[in-house]
């Protein structure tokens, strides 16, 4: 008996390798797949800008890493006691405003290089609701750092809207970096505060827009992150208790998929010996004075040790610095 629908997920003719640099950005669900690839030791640097939800948002982002523009001064405004930037998360806020200058400006010079040299670029769509700000020309803005509501119009972007701004940015991209390939995605994550039919109003129109860009340029694929959750999981009970987030069985679902359809099989050895390591590093002994852990440590030790000077592109520094720690 069947309990589950068949998906096909196109794989890249040259898929995803442990010296790829890849560079992530968008919705939250952007940083479950760059924490998972950050944890098993890949080069990544994700969402520069924090979280961002909206096509607009993600489009002016990458403009501006491109481009290393400096954050000046007057770009932030005060607002609940912290000085904040409508083109930031929320993360980057604080009472010191040299220090979110300061702090802002280091994401974005750290993101222009390693855009740069990327090989891959992860974009994952979250909404197509864009905020505008009424009292700056509707401005758009990648958050609303909890300002009043009627400081802004917010905007349902059409499908020809988001493919116009992301069509943009993609060619000044492949110019900006010309080895680079890009995997799209569509949230699972259902923004239900918009309403459930709003919300599928929005994610129809990603989708959309997406396929429509993926069928123009040959370095673009997508990975159907939304679909494994919506229309192969189809259940309340692979979302967390607020029935909005996909919870720890539906992410590890999906990146089981993105493992196996864009990632290099040669790699998929090493991905788990560095799995064991990491996993080793996060082992709590209920008796850690016994002999039986000290060899562990030294067993997981000398393991990261084989690996770090095996492949040199690997940093298991946190982890080789645990265990000879622990093991005194």
């Amino acid at each position: 008996m069947k309990f589950m629908t068949d998906i096909n997920i196109t794989s890249p003719e040259t898929r995803i390798r442990y010296t790829d640099p890849l560079f992530l950005i968008g919705s939250c669900f952007t940083e479950h797949i760059g924490d998972k690839l950050g944890s098993l030791k890949f080069s990544i640097l994700q969402n520069p800008h924090g979280i961002l939800f909206d096509p607009v948002s993600v489009s002016r982002t990458l403009d501006a890493c491109m481009e290393n523009r400096p954050t000046s001064a007057p770009s932030l405004f005060p607002l609940n006691e912290c000085w904040n930037s409508w083109d930031h998360h929320s993360r980057f806020s604080g009472i010191d405003r040299d220090a979110v200058l300061a702090g802002i400006n280091h994401e974005r010079e750290k993101a222009h290089h390693f855009l740069k040299k990327s090989r891959w670029l992860v974009i994952t769509l979250g909404s197509s609701y864009s905020y505008r700000l009424v009292e700056e020309n509707e401005r758009p803005v990648a958050n609303c750092h909890r300002a009043p509501a009627q400081w802004f119009r917010k905007h349902l972007c059409t499908i020809d809207e988001t493919v116009a701004v992301l069509d943009n940015t993609l060619h000044r991209l492949f110019r900006f970096n010309p080895d680079l390939k890009i995997i799209f995605t569509v949230s699972p994550v259902r923004h239900l505060r918009d309403g459930v039919v709003e919300n599928n109003r929005s994610k129809a129109r990603l989708i959309e827009a997406v396929h429509h860009l993926v069928h123009k340029f040959n370095k673009l694929y997508y990975f159907p992150a939304y679909e494994l959750v919506i229309d192969v999981l189809r259940d309340y009970r692979f979302y967390d208790i607020d029935l909005a987030h996909p919870n720890y069985q539906a992410t590890t679902f999906v990146l089981d998929h993105f493992r196996n359809s864009f990632i290099s099989p040669d790699d998929h050895p090493l991905m788990d010996q560095v799995q064991q390591v990491v996993n080793a590093r996060k082992h709590r002994a209920f008796q850690p004075d016994t002999e039986a852990h000290r060899n562990f440590l030294r067993t997981f030790s000398d393991k990261a040790k084989l690996l770090q000077d095996n492949y040199p592109f690997l940093d298991f520094s946190e982890e080789s610095a645990y265990f000879l720690e622990a093991l005194q």
